[in-house]
């Protein structure tokens, strides 16, 4: 199983938890638990992060049912519960096609 098959699996559950911070954030930005869990359904793996100094994470990107994208920064699957460390609309000026960050 690949780590976007993972996340994607664990969120459609319900093992999933917030940081405080993707908390904070996804209510900052207005995006709804629904738009997370739509995004996440189509989601794929644009960066991966084994080393992360808080655990092994990545940056998912998905798009809601309205193709609002969204990123979502999570862990690995590996744990009980998918944590989604923060979340956010791409900005285009800085991302090509949402999937590549520009030079």
């Amino acid at each position: 199983m690949d780590l976007g098959e993972g996340i994607r699996e664990k969120v459609a559950a319900g093992a999933f938890e917030f940081s405080q911070h993707a908390l904070d954030q996804s209510i900052r930005r207005h995006v709804s638990v629904a738009e997370l869990r739509e995004a996440v359904a189509t989601c794929e793996v644009i960066e991966d992060y084994p080393d992360d100094k808080y655990g092994p994470s990545c940056l998912v990107l998905g798009f809601t049912l309205a193709d609002r994208p969204l990123h979502i920064q999570c862990s690995y699957p590996s744990r009980p519960l998918v944590k989604i460390i923060t979340l956010y609309e791409p900005d285009p000026a800085l991302w090509e096609d949402y999937r590549r960050r520009r030079p």
